[in-house]
């Protein structure tokens, strides 16, 4: 049986699922897909440096290990999410009319 501590926690997935209604909400109101995304990737470097800088004890001399941690679990998240995405594309993929200008990714 699960303590009432456990049934109180929240997941990185409710916590992410927040970020992203944040993300859609800004989305409606600026109707600018790709700066939110860089906005979205600006805070989370941003915050990241931080967590970074009070984990560490010296982060000058750790900041390359850092680099490749936070890297790394941010490149097998994306790599998650694209492979969703690609099984199961966005409703309004096939309706899209070129209006938004999303960057297109090439090689």
């Amino acid at each position: 049986m699960m303590s009432q501590a456990n049934n109180n926690e929240t997941t990185i997935f409710q916590l992410a699922d927040q970020f992203i209604a944040l993300a859609n909400e800004l989305t409606q109101q600026h109707e600018d897909l790709g700066k939110i995304g860089t906005a979205l990737r600006f805070a989370a470097a941003r915050f990241n440096a931080f967590e970074a800088a009070v984990k560490s004890g010296d982060l000058k001399a750790e900041k390359s290990s850092a680099l490749e941690w936070f890297t790394n679990e941010y490149r097998e998240m994306l790599d998650d999410n694209l492979e969703d995405h690609i099984a199961n594309p966005p409703a309004n993929a096939a309706e899209d009319d070129g209006s938004n200008d999303v960057q297109q990714f090439r090689p």
